[in-house]
């Protein structure tokens, strides 16, 4: 199972593994830990991430960046609005109201979601994860930021299915750098809580957490943020007031040119990032446009004084953030800034100003989400055991259910009236289940809405439930439990609807006195009481029931006999509508089009690669032509042979520019026809002396042995022994008469003795030898019993030199170990082969 957390940011995203000892955020082909979140369109193929980085300049209205701020918002959102004029490629409105990018992709113009773009950036990160972990990816982790909405959440989970990827949790960045920050803390107290103030400002948006810490735990208590405030509104900053500058001094219109456009805003961030170390900095850009070299200058004062509306905005998240948590200042304990934006040096000083306190730099400031989503995935993982640690996790949102009101009696004011309750209010916990009582004759609808809408600036309504059909009994309303979720994504759902009926027993009620836990409407429901809610008994933590209808206990006497009541459940059918969701059947088809795309993404990289091989072959064959294969080929194959590459080179830059995979291949096929017997006649050439030493070496040692007269083989019978010489000489006479045949050959002759025959040869002698020249002795008698052998006459025999023939045993049996050569005697003269 695959433990990976991905962080995909506004301008790149980054990929954290988790490994036994620890996390490790990863590098791509570049060698770099960050990866351009930038997809760019050509005529034949794709080109994600660093590529498509290193092609933007060439291709900026095929080039699709800061995908994050299109993805789940509709065409005429404002902030929506006001991201386009920015960018270099186009973006309409879709038939659904939401926004499509247009874009010419294999000569035609073609329009995608911003949800299949975010696919393809996934894809890329993925190929990332796979290649460092050499094993597939699905499970994973994806950083989201805190204000994304229901729509935005499932976009995400819609671009992640199509890229292959199956997100365990989407994770908010601020809660998986507060993670990532208290996982490793040793010294968190047991009782006091530990409130730590995290500030992201990334490349688009800020956003504040306000964290509480206990040992083992982490507490989110608030957040805060602003949209709309990043790293790009100082560069957007800095690129307004250089589009006015370079319209008076030098007449150009940049805002006209695509091109100049996306190269002054490079230089702007650029230089927004000299001004952060240095009190000024120069801007200086050769033939910007109408072939024109444009030069500017600015100081850190001036930068900043431009940059008054955007710092403006800096403190109110800040104060969102510690009003809904109910702290002060004071009571908090450090203040910890990460993301790319937070380098300015206007922003640490109101920050500073703000909390009484330096903020503190102890983490990555690029790299702590995708360790938390890292963490976060292990920690639901079964593959990894991680240090206790609980998040508690809070929704930032205020959800409400909205229904139309039903009454037993058609003249009453409160039929079909809109009713709403706030089922889950800002800060409930994440994952949170609410059970709701519902009494209705027929199929009935439920809205999923904001309660808030106007903070987030986006329509009210989410989706849209119905539940049933079902059938009621006599005509009278019946009684229907259903279940609203609030899951680990952040996503809301109406999960289940069940059918409660009532029917009477026979079987008699228990002589115990029984407690039973009801809702105070669940017996009759007065007339304009129309549902009850209350917290699901599913052991999630919630908040306490929006209703204040409390649970009341009743106790039964059991002296009363009464029929015992036993309640049938019957689940209920809830179809789902998702204002600007993907259906299933869209989000297949997605996937599917993602794989054609890959597909041809990998045919274009293979037929480079093709393409590249002929043009390297070209190159180094007429090198070594001249140079190693000299000698190896005659003055006509050599003339001919360069006439054929520098043909083929010819044809690599006109006609052979763009062509297929198949042709490049048969280029190459053909090519080699004609230099590889050249190469074969070197390579016999330098493999062809090792191995006949080899060989000689084998059958001098066989034969010598076999010829000795060292005790160690007087045990062999002298036919084997003569079998061993016999083969050795013809081995011999073999080589001999190859090598004559060899040496009157030139070089450039096709060689008659093959290093691979050697070989053969060599291995066939040592197959048959072997087991000859390694027969063990056989074994010595076994000698008399003290008490049956004769007494020996005093000093009259001498003794019997064993220890000597044990000696000699030994070193036999060492000598011709498998797979070593032998030695014919004790001198050392024949040596072991290199």
């Amino acid at each position: 199972m695959s433990v990976v957390g991905f962080d995909f940011g506004n301008e790149s995203g980054i990929v954290a593994v988790a490994r036994q000892r620890g996390i490790d955020v990863v590098l791509n082909d570049e060698s770099k830990r960050e990866t351009p979140a930038i997809v760019c369109f050509g005529d034949k193929q794709r080109f994600i991430g660093t590529a498509g980085a290193a092609t933007t300049m060439m291709n900026p209205k095929n080039s699709i960046s800061q995908i994050k701020r299109l993805i789940g918002r509709q065409f005429n959102d404002p902030e929506l609005q006001r991201d386009i004029k920015a960018l270099p490629f186009s973006v309409t409105e879709g038939p659904d109201g939401y926004p499509l990018i247009n874009v010419r992709y294999l000569g035609e113009s073609r329009a995608f979601t911003p949800t299949q773009v975010l696919g393809m950036v996934f894809s890329d990160l993925k190929v990332i994860a796979e290649k460092n972990l050499n094993t597939a990816v699905v499970d994973c982790c994806i950083g989201i930021p805190v204000y994304f909405t229901d729509l935005q959440r499932r976009a995400v989970l819609d671009a992640a299915t199509i890229a292959g990827l199956h997100p365990l949790r989407l994770f908010h960045e601020t809660t998986a750098t507060a993670l990532a920050y208290g996982i490793y803390k040793t010294d968190l107290p047991e009782n006091d809580q530990l409130n730590v103030a995290f500030v992201d400002i990334g490349h688009a948006s800020m956003q504040v957490c306000i964290a509480g810490y206990k040992k083992g735990q982490l507490k989110v208590l608030a957040h805060g943020f602003d949209r709309s405030l990043g790293g790009r509104d100082f560069d957007e900053a800095l690129f307004q007031h250089f589009v006015g500058k370079f319209r008076d001094e030098y007449k150009i219109d940049v805002p006209s040119n695509a091109r100049a456009c996306l190269r002054l805003r490079t230089a702007c961030e650029k230089l927004k990032k000299m001004l952060s170390a240095n009190p000024e900095a120069p801007l200086n850009i050769e033939c910007l446009m109408e072939e024109k070299d444009v030069r500017g200058f600015i100081k850190r004062e001036e930068f900043e004084q431009i940059s008054i509306p955007i710092l403006e905005r800096v403190k109110r998240p800040l104060e969102k953030a510690l009003f809904e948590a109910g702290l002060t200042v004071e009571n908090i304990h450090s203040v910890e800034v990460v993301g790319s934006g937070s380098r300015v040096p206007a922003i640490m000083k109101i920050l500073t100003e703000f909390f009484g306190k330096e903020p503190r730099r102890t983490m990555n400031a690029s790299e702590c989400v995708a360790r938390g989503c890292a963490l976060q995935c292990a920690m639901l993982s079964p593959t990894f055991k991680v240090r206790e640690f609980q998040v508690h996790e809070s929704f930032p949102m205020p959800i409400a259910l909205s229904w139309k009101g039903s009454s037993p009696d058609s003249d009453s004011a409160a039929a079909d009236h809109q009713q709403n309750t706030i089922v889950f209010p800002k800060g409930n916990p994440l994952p949170s289940v609410k059970a709701l009582t519902f009494f209705r004759q027929g199929t009935f609808t439920i809205d999923v809405q904001y309660a808030d809408a106007a903070e987030l600036q986006v329509p009210a309504k989410i989706s849209t439930y119905t539940v049933g059909p079902f059938q009621s009994k006599n005509g009278e309303r019946s009684k229907l439990k259903v279940k609203a979720r609030l899951n680990l994504h952040g996503i809301v759902s109406i999960d289940s609807a069940t059918l409660l009926e009532e029917e009477e027993s026979d079987v008699p009620v228990s002589k115990e006195p029984a407690k039973m836990e009801t809702d105070a409407s669940q017996d009759a429901a007065p007339a304009g009481v129309d549902v009850n809610m209350q917290d699901a008994k599913d052991g999630v933590e919630n908040g306490a029931p929006e209703s204040g209808e409390k649970p009341v206990e009743m106790e039964t006497d059991a002296k009363v006999e009464a029929p015992k009541r036993k309640v049938k459940k019957t689940n209920v059918p809830v179809s789902e509508l998702v204002y600007g969701g993907m259906l299933p059947l869209d989000v297949q088809k997605a996937t599917e089009k993602e794989f054609e795309m890959a597909l041809q993404d990998r045919v274009m990289e293979e037929t480079k690669d093709k393409k590249n091989a002929v043009e390297a072959y070209v190159y180094d064959m007429r090198n070594k032509l001249n140079d190693k294969y000299h000698g190896f080929v005659t003055e006509q194959e050599k003339e001919e042979l360069i006439s054929k590459l520098q043909t083929v080179e010819d044809w690599l830059y006109e006609d052979g520019e763009d062509e297929t995979k198949g042709v490049y291949v048969a280029k190459l096929e053909e090519l080699k026809k004609q230099g590889d017997p050249i190469e074969e006649r070197y390579k016999e050439s330098t493999e062809r002396g090792p191995v006949i030493d080899q060989l000689t070496y084998c059958f001098n040692s066989f034969k010598e042995a076999a010829m000795s007269n060292d005790p160690k083989f007087e045990h062999i019978d002298l036919a084997e022994k003569e079998k061993v010489i016999k083969e050795c000489v013809e081995a011999e006479a073999w080589l001999r008469e190859k090598q004559q045949q060899q040496d009157s050959l030139p070089k450039y002759a096709n060689p008659v003795l093959l290093s691979a025959d050697v070989k053969r040869k060599a291995e066939a002698l040592d197959r048959f030898c072997r087991p000859v020249m390694t027969k063990p002795k056989p074994a010595a008698p076994k000698p008399p019993t003290p008490a049956e052998s004769p007494s020996p006459p005093p000093q009259s025999t001498p003794e019997p030199q064993t220890n000597g023939a044990e000696v000699d045993e030994s070193a036999a049996e060492g000598e011709f170990a498998e797979g070593e050569p032998m030695d014919a005697d004790k001198s050392g003269t024949a040596h072991s082969p290199a």
